[in-house]
């Protein structure tokens, strides 16, 4: 009698891997908050391939953390990040061709509150997965929009405010971080790049600019006229 084969072990499940996008809009805030998603991904099974963090408006298309993830994005990963606005507070047209570009790579976005019917779609076929097709665009469309409803409500609201108080006399305009603004300056001359001072101070490359160009113009003012 021969020897029984053993039934072949079965294939491991294959690895979701995942890519974490962290937003907040101004360097005033922190990021502390969202850092819980990158564990509650590795949680729910994710490889997190890696973590993006940003300090940067929502509504620029120009964030470099976001666009080094969509340039770092692998066919089969996962775009996770805390809410749909983390993504994108960008006008529809553009935010829907930022998702295009995301799908480009073969990836996807799986953010909360935003119904994800990609299983279904892949299991399904001819009418049927066209449907399920339309309606996850739909459905992304619907939440794309409503982040930026969101943006231009809380803009209005600001600008009204703005005026308010410019009508009592009250607006100051915002206050400066002069401690964060010293720590830029102080490693911009000590060689410092502008993407590492960022990462370093804790904001955007933007700030970083900005603050470093003002620097700069207040020590030619002070400069001594040459005889």
């Amino acid at each position: 009698m021969g020897i029984p084969e053993s039934a072949p072990s079965p294939a491991p499940p294959p690895v979701r891997a995942a890519r974490v996008y962290l937003r907040v809009s101004t360097d005033s805030q922190d990021l502390a908050r969202q850092e819980a998603i990158v564990a509650t991904a590795r949680a729910a099974g994710y490889y997190v391939a890696a973590v993006y963090r940003e300090k940067a408006s929502g509504a620029r298309p120009d964030r470099p953390e976001l666009l080094r993830l969509i340039a770092d994005l692998q066919p089969g990963e996962v775009v996770i990040a805390e809410t749909i606005d983390r993504i994108s507070r960008l006008p529809l047209p553009e935010a829907e061709r930022l998702v295009a570009a995301i799908r480009a790579k073969g990836a996807r976005l799986a953010v909360p509150g935003i119904v994800d019917l990609t299983d279904l779609v892949a299991d399904s076929a001819g009418v049927a997965r066209i449907v399920l097709e339309a309606v996850q665009d739909m459905l992304l469309r619907v939440a794309l929009q409503s982040a930026r409803d969101d943006y231009e409500t809380r803009r209005e609201r600001q600008r009204k405010g703005i005026a308010i108080a410019q009508g009592l006399g009250r607006y100051t305009g915002r206050k400066a971080n002069v401690a964060q603004h010293r720590r830029i300056v102080g490693l911009r001359e000590a060689g410092m790049s502008i993407a590492k001072t960022a990462e370093l101070a804790g904001c955007s490359v933007a700030q970083v600019k900005r603050v470093t160009a003002a620097h700069r113009a207040r020590a030619r003012k002070t400069e001594p006229a040459s005889i």
